[in-house]
């Protein structure tokens, strides 16, 4: 149960992303944002998890240590560019079609593309409450993007693409963490790793992006929460809480996400939603109760299991 609330929290921080984007200042652009996104986050992830590592590692000084060969270092290195590129891809999705819309697509794709991917490399599967519970959180997705919110146009296509590509970048990021969980690394140490490669590779875009706005009193507070709150914080829980659960299951968990965006900005924002995108809510949040009802019970034999 911890596992699964740690995964539900880490999705709550991640809920307040487009919002805080949105209170941030007007001159900031999308790439802006994102690296500055990354780079605080990423030290303060890397800071974090890393501390958390060598801790763990004293508490449990007879527990095998896996080798660095290329294949961890490969998948570490997956998590960093998935996380780099979700930031623009997700930024211009809520600039086009509004937070609580855009967040419910990138974040309702990616259950359903973890699941893929996942049965894809583990040649498993997905239980059949977990097909349920993400079937009926894709009706809620669905509909949330057809009713979009009230008076809009629909949903802006190349938006739509975006958030999904946001979605598919979180799928991997979930699937790569549960191969090196299942190889052995710790999560702190998993994490870690991601923040330092998501750190490296929007720290060398810098140069080419235009950062003045962080300067401001309501540039640099967006910059911190969206960094040290949303990245640092919230996947620190996140990889913690995928030790007890399978990719698929907290990739369906993290559609709390939505849910979280999509009522501040409702109530933040003033964005409005249609009685179709309201139903939406509410079955998007049974396939969460659902899914979470059937995480109680431990999660089964590591399926991805490979020599370290």
């Amino acid at each position: 149960m911890l596992h699964l609330l740690a995964v539900l929290a880490a999705a709550l921080l991640f809920g307040t992303t487009g919002t805080a984007n949105a209170l941030g200042p007007d001159d900031a652009s999308t790439l802006s944002v994102g690296v500055a996104r990354m780079v605080v986050g990423g030290i303060g992830l890397a800071a974090l998890a890393f501390l958390l590592a060598a801790r763990f590692r004293r508490r449990t000084p007879d527990r095998p240590r896996p080798a660095l060969t290329w294949r961890p270092l490969a998948l570490m290195a997956a998590t960093g560019v998935a996380i780099s590129l979700y930031q623009p891809l997700f930024f211009l999705g809520t600039e086009t079609n509004g937070v609580a819309v855009s967040t419910v697509i990138a974040l309702g794709s990616a259950p359903v593309l973890a699941g893929i991917l996942e049965w894809a490399i583990s040649r498993r599967v997905p239980s059949g409450l977990w097909m349920a519970a993400t079937a009926l959180a894709a009706v809620g997705v669905v509909l949330l993007g057809i009713g979009g919110g009230s008076g809009t146009g629909g949903v802006d296509g190349a938006g739509l693409a975006a958030a999904v590509g946001a979605g598919a970048c979180f799928a991997v990021i979930a699937n790569a963490q549960r191969r090196l969980l299942d190889a052995g690394w710790d999560a702190f140490t998993v994490v870690g790793s991601m923040g330092v490669g998501s750190a490296v590779l929007c720290a060398a875009a810098i140069p080419f992006v235009d950062l003045s706005w962080a300067a401001t009193p309501s540039g640099l507070v967006m910059a911190l929460w969206l960094g040290l709150a949303t990245i640092s914080l919230a996947y620190v829980l996140f990889t913690w809480g995928l030790q007890g659960l399978t990719a698929a299951t907290a990739a369906t968990l993290t559609l709390g996400e939505p849910l979280t965006a999509t009522v501040l900005g409702v109530t933040v924002l003033g964005e409005g939603l249609s009685p179709l995108a309201v139903t939406g809510l509410v079955v998007l949040a049974a396939g969460l109760v659902t899914v979470a009802w059937g995480s109680r019970r431990p999660r089964d034999p590591a399926p991805f299991a490979v020599e370290a």
